[in-house]
């Protein structure tokens, strides 16, 4: 089907309301993006007529949210290709789902003298886990550089990936600057050394088809509220055979195969990861938003918001003192800038005071702002609804931040 941004809009029930007695311009969408009516319907017709726990009873309204929820499991596995629904573990989001990793593959398998490498790039979700393993384990954190664009340098990468590289870590997306990484190649790099490969995919998702095993990859995360699904839920994707042999790093009720006082068996993968009563509603709505995303022609959406960010870009770039943070070669949805001395925080509320919400801070990812000696950015990203006129109205309230500064 054809693609036109301004009718997705309409589906999108929040952008119809006023900010400051303005059109809201929502360019916040790598922080969490809106819900599109099919995702609050989905989610509002589970709890109005299929509510109930999932893997536990035999009733109806227990059959058919169990039936939902293994639902969502296969609608992550095709939008991955993973290989089997059990390489699908449901987690909170992006954040849960590599400190799982951290702590039930890396913690048991590291010790002194053992390396995990990630990149200047990272989230903190994607830095703090990885320094708390190492912590934990004696093993060392190692850390690949990023050029004057925000590109890792692939060649001192390589350099730091070594016979003692256990794990690497590594954002397919930056949430920061937009870069976008050439996974499979870091990936072979790795696995010629034989180090696993964890894929933040919070980013990528978004705006890319991702397929895991072309990728290359070991594990690959992503969160739900970042891909027009509700908060509180994700997954994340492991080669089966690697899920089988981790120990779970959460009990309770759903990961047990057989429980005493003497001894607990545990369930396979991916139940042994899923402790507790899980987010079922999310799950749901998960698996709507996969599902409306299908619908959409992806070439095209990829298309639009290509163009966005080299509009976007092109736009802030005119305008006197901005600077751009990362110019990457290739990136997705997202530009950060700078306005002359504004502090960014004071760019974002003039911005709100427009209609226009950006992010504005480090963005969870403070070395990147100390490799470029700015202490924050403001940052805009796209989705499937933001238009040029968006773009337009970024840059117009950006000129008014500067007449307000001078």
């Amino acid at each position: 089907m054809s693609f036109d941004p301004e009718k997705v809009a309409l589906e999108f029930p929040i952008l119809t309301r006023k900010v400051h007695g303005k059109r809201l311009v929502y360019l916040d969408s790598a922080a969490s993006s809106q819900k599109p009516e099919a995702v609050i319907d989905a989610v509002s017709n589970y709890y109005r007529t299929s509510h109930a726990n999932v893997h536990r009873g035999v009733h109806t309204l227990s059959e058919e949210a169990t039936a939902l929820y293994e639902a969502a499991r296969e609608s992550v596995r095709g939008f991955l290709n993973a290989a089997a629904a059990r390489e699908i573990v449901f987690v909170r989001g992006t954040t849960e789902a590599i400190n799982l990793v951290a702590q039930a593959y890396a913690r048991p398998r590291l010790g002194p003298g053992d390396e995990v490498l990630i990149s200047e790039l990272e989230h903190h979700s994607n830095l703090v886990p990885w320094q708390m393993v190492c912590e934990q384990t004696g093993a060392t954190l190692v850390v690949a550089p990023i050029d004057a664009r925000g590109d890792i340098i692939v060649e001192e990468y390589a350099r730091r990936v070594t016979e003692r590289t256990r794990l690497v870590a590594l954002a397919h997306v930056s949430n920061a600057l937009g870069t976008l990484n050439p996974i499979r190649e870091l990936a072979r790099i790795a696995k010629r050394a034989g180090a696993v490969v964890v894929v933040d995919g919070a980013q990528g998702v978004p705006h890319l088809p991702v397929d895991v095993r072309a990728l290359g990859c070991d594990f690959y995360a992503f969160s739900g509220h970042k891909m027009y699904a509700p908060t509180g839920i994700g997954a994340l994707w492991g080669r089966l055979e690697l899920l089988d042999a981790m120990e779970p790093w959460q009990g309770g009720g759903s990961m047990i195969k057989n429980v005493t006082f003497a001894k607990t068996e545990y369930a396979r993968a991916p139940e042994r990861f899923e402790a507790g009563t899980p987010d079922i509603a999310g799950a749901v709505g998960l698996h709507a938003a996969i599902e409306w995303l299908r619908a959409l022609d992806l070439d095209a959406v990829h298309r639009h918001e290509s163009d966005l960010l080299a509009y976007a870009s092109a736009r802030l770039a005119e305008i006197p003192t901005v600077r751009l943070i990362g110019t990457a070669r290739e990136r997705a949805g997202v530009v950060s800038f700078v306005v002359g001395d504004v502090h960014a925080h004071d760019v974002g509320t003039i911005l709100d005071g427009e209609g226009v919400a950006v992010r504005a801070g480090h963005h969870c990812a403070q070395p990147v702002m100390e490799r470029f000696d700015v202490p924050a950015t403001a940052r805009a990203s796209f989705a499937v609804h933001n238009t040029r006129a968006d773009v337009d109205r970024l840059a117009a309230g950006v000129r008014r931040v500067l007449e307000i500064f001078g």
